[in-house]
C-alpha cells in the first residue's frame, strides 16, 4: 500500500508455576508526517457536522486499495489545510463508540441522523474515518468531485449526550464514560482514596527565598572564587551525566543541557567485572571534577533491584572518591547538580536532597518508593512553582503551573509531617502536584503516585541540588502541542545561564 507498516508481537501465552499468561498481541504502527500539520481527534465544539469516509471493500473485506489510499490523501491534505478538521479512525466497535471517545472530556455531545443504520453506529467499519467539519465546509463537495462520497452521519451539541436525533432520554457521556473506564477495574482497580496535603493550602507559607539568599547547606564550607564561572569566555558549561545499566534518559537529557547551550558529557558506567567498576569510579570522580554540572537522568539503574530504585546508583556516588568531589563541585567549586526521576530518588537517597550533603539514611530520612496503586504511572501531570529558592528555577514565578509528563513506578514522596512542614517554611518543596484549579492535591487523579504533600520536586539545602519525578526534559517543538499552558519550566536553560 505504500503506507507505514504494522507489526506485532504475540506473547508467551500459557501457564508456568502458578502464573497463568492468557493468549495477547501487542501490535503497534508507526507513521512519518509533519508535526505542524498533526491534528487532534477531540471535537473542537458544538454545531459542527460529522462526516463519515468509508472506502469500498473488496470480497475478502479489505479495502480497495487504490480508492482506499486516495481517501487518506485527500483527508491528509484537508487537515493539513484546515485547523478546524479533526479526524479519527473508526473503533472497531463503530461510529457511536469513535465520537464518544472524541467527545469525553470536551463538554459537548453528539446527535446522529435517525435514519441512521445500526450496523454504521455500532459495527466493524475497516478503514473507516469519521471526520468533524464546520458547518459550510467545502470540503465534502471536494470528496464528491474526487469520486469519494462522503456521508453525513450526524452532528455535535452543546449538551454532553450521544444518540439520535429526538430522542428522548440521550446517553450521558458520564455514563458513557463510566462503562468505558470501567471496563477493566477488576484488572487495574481504581487509583485508591487521596492522601493527605499537610500544610497546603491550608496556611499562609512565608514567602521562599530569593536565589541571592538561599539558605546554607549544613556545616558547608565557605565556597572560594575559585576558576570556574564563565563568564566572557566562549566556554559552554560542561555537565556530566552518568550513564549506569538501566538509564534510558540520558540522550534526551543531553539534548535539553545542548540546546541549552551547555556541553554534556555522558559517561557510561561499566560493572561487568571488579576492575570495570574500579575504573568507572575512577573515570567518574575525575569528570565530576572537571564539570560544572552533574545531572543524573531517569531511568531504571541497576533493574531498580534489589529492594528499591536508585539503590545502584546511590552506592556508586557514596564511594568515598566519588562523594568528596562531589562535595567539592557543590561546595567549593559553585557548581549544581539536577535529578530527574531515577536521578531524583538517587539524590534522596544519599541526602543531598533535601540536605545538600551525601549523609546516611535514618528511619526518618524522607525517602521515594512504590505508587500508591501499586503499578507504574505513565502521564502527563499539572504541577505548580511552590519556591524558586534556586538556580534551577531561575526562569519560574512563584505560583506558575506547568504540564509536566511523568514515568515511573516508584514516585511516592514520604516523610514525616515536620518534616515536611520544615521543608516547605525553608522554601525547599520545589514543585507540587495539583489539580485543574492549580491547587495542591492528593488526588490520585492529579497526584498518581500519592506524594506525601503533593510533593512533586525537592531542593537540597543551599539550592544547589534539584530534584524531581517529572521528565522536564521531554518538552521541544511539537510535543503534547495539544496541552493548554506552558510545558518547559526552563530549567536546563537557567542551570546553564547560571554559569554565563
Amino acid at each position: 500500500l505504500g503506507v507505514p507498516a504494522i507489526g506485532g508481537k504475540d506473547s508467551m501465552s500459557g501457564s508456568f508455576l502458578d502464573l497463568d499468561v492468557p493468549p495477547t498481541l501487542v501490535s503497534f504502527a508507526v507513521g512519518v508526517g509533519r508535526v505542524g500539520e498533526i491534528r487532534g481527534s477531540s471535537l473542537p465544539g458544538p454545531g459542527r457536522i460529522l462526516w463519515l469516509l468509508r472506502p469500498s471493500l473488496r470480497p475478502d473485506g479489505l479495502p480497495v486499495p487504490d480508492r482506499f489510499l486516495a481517501g487518506l490523501s485527500l483527508a491528509a491534505r484537508m487537515v493539513a489545510a484546515d485547523p478546524e478538521v479533526r479526524a479519527c479512525a473508526v473503533h472497531a466497535t463503530g461510529v457511536a463508540a469513535t465520537a464518544a471517545r472524541m467527545a469525553f472530556g470536551e463538554g459537548v455531545g453528539c446527535r446522529f441522523r435517525r435514519d441512521l443504520a445500526e450496523p454504521v453506529l455500532f459495527g466493524r467499519l475497516p478503514g473507516a474515518l469519521l471526520l468533524c467539519l464546520p458547518d459550510g465546509s467545502p470540503w465534502p463537495d471536494r470528496f464528491q468531485a474526487e469520486g469519494l462520497p462522503l456521508e453525513c452521519v450526524g452532528q455535535t451539541t452543546p449538551e454532553p449526550t450521544l444518540g439520535r436525533e429526538g430522542e428522548e432520554a440521550p446517553l450521558s457521556l458520564e455514563a458513557a464514560w463510566e462503562a468505558f473506564d470501567g471496563t477493566l477495574r477488576s484488572v487495574f482497580p481504581p487509583l485508591g482514596e487521596p492522601v493527605p496535603v499537610p500544610g497546603l493550602p491550608e496556611y499562609e507559607l512565608p514567602a521562599p527565598a530569593a536565589p541571592d539568599s538561599m539558605p546554607a547547606a549544613p556545616d558547608s564550607v565557605t565556597a572560594a572564587p575559585i576558576p570556574g564561572f564563565l563568564a566572557g569566555t566562549g566556554a559552554r558549561p560542561r555537565v556530566l551525566i552518568p550513564v549506569f545499566l538501566g538509564t534510558n534518559c540520558e540522550y534526551d537529557t543531553a539534548r535539553a543541557f545542548e540546546r541549552a547551550g551547555g556541553d554534556p558529557r555522558c559517561l557510561v558506567f561499566r560493572n561487568r567485572t571488579p576492575d570495570d567498576i574500579a575504573e568507572s569510579l575512577d573515570a567518574l570522580r575525575r569528570e565530576i571534577g572537571e564539570a560544572h554540572i552533574i545531572a543524573l537522568p531517569g531511568g531504571f539503574s541497576g533493574g531498580d533491584e534489589p529492594d528499591g530504585s536508585a539503590k545502584f546508583l546511590a552506592t556508586a556516588f557514596r564511594n568515598p572518591a566519588v562523594a568528596e568531589a562531589v562535595m567539592a563541585l557543590l561546595e567549593r567549586r559553585d557548581g549544581l547538580v539536577l535529578g530527574i526521576c531515577n536521578g531524583f530518588q538517587a539524590l534522596v537517597k544519599l541526602g543531598l536532597v533535601p540536605y545538600g550533603r551525601i549523609l546516611p539514611q535514618s528511619a526518618d530520612s524522607p525517602t521515594l518508593t512504590f505508587n500508591r496503586i501499586g503499578r507504574h504511572v505513565s502521564r502527563y501531570v499539572r504541577t505548580r512553582i511552590q519556591s524558586v529558592a534556586s538556580p534551577w528555577l531561575m526562569e519560574t514565578q512563584k505560583g506558575e503551573v506547568h504540564w509536566i509528563p511523568v514515568s515511573h513506578g516508584e514516585g511516592r514522596f514520604l516523610c514525616p509531617e515536620a518534616e515536611h512542614r520544615r521543608l516547605l517554611a525553608a522554601g525547599q518543596v520545589a514543585t507540587v502536584y495539583v489539580d485543574a484549579d492549580h491547587r495542591p492535591t492528593g488526588d490520585p487523579a492529579y497526584n498518581p503516585n500519592g506524594s506525601f504533600g503533593a510533593v512533586e520536586g525537592l531542593l537540597g539545602a543551599g539550592g544547589r541540588v534539584f530534584g524531581k519525578m517529572g521528565h522536564s526534559e521531554r518538552t521541544g517543538p511539537g510535543v503534547a502541542g495539544n496541552l493548554p499552558g506552558q510545558r518547559d519550566q526552563g530549567l536546563f536553560r537557567s542551570g546553564i545561564r547560571y554559569f554565563l
